[in-house]
């Protein structure tokens, strides 16, 4: 945490000189609880520009809109969803930190209407730190659907700060929020009226005078946050006066004033006693500004009758599930098709303008169709990705973990668990990080081992590529299912085995809200899509294409000319068309298996032969290791797919020409069980610091799915396949 006052000059003034250019830069924190609907408030400003990242060094995402209004850019940015200054999750860290330290002008700070209590003591904390501040109540409609109504003016006059209602699903009283923003940032900051019990102020001002001997503290708005906090036993704070001069005399104040407040109001905390007032005050404030609505059997309440029924609840949940990977294989299959020949008629126009060489080699059968190949599956993952959001904006993926939490007891995991696993059907790496919400480190450590059996969306191409050539199409929907689910319940399994031999001991009891059914906002879907979209996009047309560039010269050198020449001389002899194309067929697989792409997978061949893969095969497993969906473009590379006619599906008849269905369904088993991609890696790696675990995790589930794949395929040649 810096001080605030170092960075200004004499008069106090954040933008030093004042240049108009500065003044006309506003720069807002958007802050607030988990799930009161910041993102969608962000949605829903329609002409603001939009940039999605991380935070410095961290792996959490950021979102950034720029608006322009009356001569000023406004930037928002949304922080992680936090509870309390008292953080604990990274998330929180993450929100705390930029609340403390970064230079912002304003804070947005939004709220549920629907718990507006409950949010209000993470309001007064914000308030506590005297800045320019905006209170959004978000979610109104929900209120006032149930006869409910908030007091704005009262809202307003109680806090002292202005107050916006809103409703980001219906669009209002967003566009207030810009004008009130430049309002508030040209306006004088209004007087503080959060004051807290008599005993507790006069402890506040003894610690505000005794930070005014160091020159550091001076402003007296600093100075009082600073005791509060200290009062609220905020260890990045007490860091901050830990190298001043006046420390020890602080610390020997600061210790009396523990013992007086605790005894006084019989607690054993100072952090518990302003937790008290600040909700004693929250709950004093929404009696007088919430009108509440009539207790009477809601919509939700009803619902959760059904959905979360003891009996009939999972299978519901099953179902949803089996619909949303039906959807995802018949629905996407359309659209995959008109993909998959717009980039062969590409790969025919380069050979047609292009004159023979390399460059037409490289475009014509290494980028382009294999960057199709994969770009011909974003149909498929979008569909599944607005699956999961429709579950998770809706309020039923909360239901499901709750519904699962004793089933998911048995297997060493506790209910909150299910959020991070499910996430992880989307990609690996938010689901990582989604585990930060199982605050105890044994369950988080069981269910980010097990996280990479959730076939992730990247894994998707490969399934479909894969049940395409070797399942009949009318069971494809099926058969993808239960790819899905074997994964899960194999790492259940797995997560029963970690939970007995390496983390004896219980799960924590599950505790968590249940926010109320919604009907979800087409914009914010949309956006979500669309961010989903343009990452696979870029994806593709970068990362993929680069490796792409690499197999296609590893597989194309080095060149026998002599081999080539003997070739073409039997190809000008040859009498009929179909034995010309038979000979250059044999051309092609001579100089693939010349090529150093060939010698390698000679090479790794003998680990993946038990398995009845080939050398090409072999190689496309290892480069899955990079990212799944290289899998695809590597076999489209290897298998020279750039050379089919649109009409046919040249990569699926070679696979049936090349693989047996038991090496196939062995090619499932290794894509579903071994290591996710790098970034996942990267960002497990990121998230434990224990070398043990990260050691166990980079070498376990590759011998896991080895020894599944091997399994696998010799039961089906028991069995005749």
């Amino acid at each position: 945490m810096k001080c605030r006052n170092c960075d200004t000059d004499e008069s106090g003034s954040r933008n030093g000189t004042g240049t108009e250019q500065k003044m006309k830069k506003i720069k807002v924190a958007l802050a607030g609880q988990p799930n009161v609907g910041k993102s969608s408030i962000i949605n829903s400003m329609t002409g603001a520009r939009l940039h999605v990242g991380n935070f410095s060094g961290v792996t959490v995402e950021k979102k950034e809109i720029f608006i322009e209004k009356d001569g000023y850019e406004i930037e928002m940015v949304d922080l992680p969803g936090i509870y309390s200054l008292n953080a604990y999750t990274p998330e929180e860290q993450v929100a705390k930190k930029f609340l403390y330290n970064e230079d912002y002008d304003l804070i947005i700070n939004v709220a549920d209407a629907n718990t507006l209590s409950r949010n209000l003591i993470f309001t007064f904390q914000l308030m506590d730190m005297q800045k320019k501040m905006i209170l959004v109540v978000n979610m109104i409609d929900e209120v006032e659907k149930q006869g409910g109504k908030v007091d704005r003016d009262k809202l307003e006059e109680l806090l002292g700060i202005p107050v916006i209602l809103t409703s980001a699903k219906e669009h209002r009283g967003v566009d207030e929020i810009v004008d009130h923003v430049i309002e508030v940032y040209t306006s004088q900051k209004p007087k503080n009226k959060l004051f807290y019990d008599e005993r507790i102020e006069e402890q506040i001002e003894k610690l505000v005078k005794m930070l005014h001997k160091s020159p550091h503290f001076k402003d007296p708005d600093e100075a009082r946050f600073i005791a509060i906090r200290l009062l609220d036993r905020d260890e990045e704070v007490y860091k901050v006066i830990h190298d001043l001069p006046i420390f020890i005399e602080l610390h020997e104040m600061l210790g009396q004033i523990y013992r007086e407040l605790e005894m006084e109001f019989d607690e054993e905390s100072t952090s518990d006693i302003l937790s008290d007032e600040r909700y004693a005050m929250a709950k004093a404030l929404v009696l007088k500004a919430l009108k509440k609505p009539p207790k009477k059997l809601t919509l939700t309440d009803r619902l959760d009758r059904l959905l979360i029924h003891p009996i009939l609840g999972l299978p519901i949940f099953l179902f949803f599930m089996w619909l949303l990977f039906q959807i995802t294989f018949e629905v996407g299959s359309v659209p995959m098709e008109w993909i998959d020949a717009a980039f062969t008629e590409i790969s025919n126009t380069i050979n047609a303008v292009l004159p023979a060489g390399a460059i037409q080699s490289v475009l014509a059968d290494g980028i382009v169709p294999a960057v199709g190949s994969v770009i011909m599956f974003l149909p498929n993952i979008l569909i599944l990705f607005l699956g999961i959001n429709l579950l998770e904006q809706t309020g039923y993926m909360a239901r499901a973990a709750f519904l699962l939490d004793g089933f998911m007891k048995k297997f060493g995991l506790q209910g909150k668990a299910f959020i991070p696993l499910v996430s992880g059907f989307g990609c690996t790496v938010p689901a990582y990080m989604a585990a930060r919400t199982l605050k105890n480190p044994k369950d988080r450590i069981i269910t980010m081992l097990v996280l990479g059996f959730m076939s992730c969306s990247a894994r998707l191409p490969v399934y479909v590529l894969l049940i395409g050539a070797f399942f009949p199409t009318s069971h494809a929907g099926n058969i993808l299912f239960i790819i899905y689910i074997s994964g899960a319940i194999l790492g259940l399994i797995v997560a029963k085995i970690l939970r007995m031999v390496l983390f004896k001991g219980e799960p924590e009891p599950f505790v968590m809200e249940m926010p109320p059914y919604r009907f979800p906002s087409m914009k914010a879907l949309g956006v979500e899509l669309w961010i989903k979209a343009k990452l696979f996009l870029k994806k593709a047309g970068t990362f993929i294409a680069g490796a792409s560039m690499i197999i296609w010269f590893l597989s194309s050198y080095p060149h026998d000319s002599l081999l080539v020449q003997s070739y073409e001389a039997k190809i000008e002899a040859a009498i009929d068309e179909a034995a010309k194309m038979q000979l250059q067929s044999e051309l092609a697989a001579k100089e693939l298996e010349n090529s150093y792409l060939g010698t390698i997978g000679k090479t790794i061949e003998p680990v993946f032969a038990p398995l009845g893969f080939d050398w090409r095969v072999s190689v496309a497993t290892i480069a899955g290791l990079a990212a799944k969906e290289v899998v695809v473009s590597t076999l489209a590379t290897l298998y020279a797919v750039g050379d089919a006619d649109e009409k046919s599906n040249t990569l699926i008849e070679r696979l049936r020409e090349n693989i047996s269905f038991k090496a196939a369904v062995a090619l499932i088993v290794i894509i579903m069980i071994y290591s996710p991609c790098i970034a996942a890696m990267s960002t497990f790696w990121a998230e434990v610091p224990q070398w043990a675990w990260r050691g166990f995790y980079m070498v376990y589930p590759n011998v896991l799915a080895w020894l599944m794949a091997f399994g696998v395929y010799n039961l089906l040649g028991v069995l005749g396949y």
